[in-house]
């Protein structure tokens, strides 16, 4: 079982899950709720009489979660453990954890497919006042107004998970940046003694494209370094539009003495967590 800051709490958890039909959980970001609330549950035994459904915010974190969760139980992707995604179900007669986005939890209950999160949340509330006490709901975020949410569903107990398994400290630009592109270039070629470098353009702002432009731009400056100035580079997009083979090579292990450089979007803020970070 991953040492993660949630395991901890495993018993306060199931104990409040089994007294109320919904939960919410907010914990702190990389404290193990993608992947840990899942196992908890199956391993109290709610997957004898259904069926555990993880909805996430995107595609590369529904099939890297599931990934790391068959992993985790030593059971083959598809089986046991799955995933659905637009144009994509890895699942079978036996999945008893599955993990989705939330447009395909929609369409599979409603027949409209461009209703948003927040639809989904009425929808789920719908739910929870007719189907019988079998029927449960967590609501786990890192960022959302827990007590917000709460009373939305009739102040249902909410939960805070503390805590991250190292210390973490966030930089910002003090200015913005009149290339994001460039800024993130010179950035990331000041930082070659990391083992992991993520760059997150704001909302709205990075497109595939830009991706893909500094990634060719990092590997033509990368390979026009003197020699034994670095060390050898990875240099990896990560977005939603790569084919599922292209986005698992993130979380793979690089050659060793290698660095990796993650190209994303705030994609990398939800969900995803890249082994390896020293």
């Amino acid at each position: 079982m991953a040492n993660l800051p949630i395991v901890q709490f495993e018993k306060k958890i199931l104990e409040t899950v089994e007294q109320n039909q919904v939960v919410v959980v907010i914990g702190e970001t990389g404290s193990g709720k993608s992947t840990q609330l899942s196992q908890m549950l199956y391993r109290k035994g709610y997957t004898d009489s259904g069926i555990v459904a993880v909805t996430q915010p995107r595609r590369v974190a529904a099939v890297s979660v599931s990934r790391r969760v068959a992993q985790e139980l030593d059971v083959r992707l598809g089986e046991e453990v799955g995933y659905a995604i637009r144009f994509e179900d890895r699942t079978s007669e036996r999945t008893q954890i599955k993990y989705l986005t939330d447009g395909v939890l929609l369409r599979e209950s409603l027949s409209n497919p461009e209703l948003n999160q927040d639809i989904l949340l009425g929808l789920m509330k719908r739910l929870v006042k007719r189907r019988t006490s079998k029927f449960k709901v967590l609501i786990t975020s890192a960022t959302l107004d827990g007590e917000k949410v709460s009373k939305f569903f009739s102040d249902c107990p909410l939960l805070t998970v503390p805590g991250k398994l190292f210390p973490v400290e966030i930089f910002y630009s003090k200015e913005r940046p009149k290339s994001y592109l460039e800024s993130s270039l010179k950035t990331a070629l000041g930082k070659l003694s990391v083992s992991l470098i993520s760059y997150l353009w704001p909302l709205g702002v990075a497109f595939d494209d830009d991706i893909e432009k500094l990634v060719s731009k990092l590997e033509d400056k990368v390979q026009s370094l003197e020699e034994g100035s670095c060390m050898d580079a990875l240099i990896l997009p990560l977005h939603g539009s790569l084919p599922p083979e292209m986005q698992v090579r993130v979380f793979s292990p690089p050659p060793p003495n290698c660095r990796r450089f993650i190209v994303a979007t705030n994609i990398a803020e939800t969900s995803l967590t890249v082994d390896g970070v020293v």
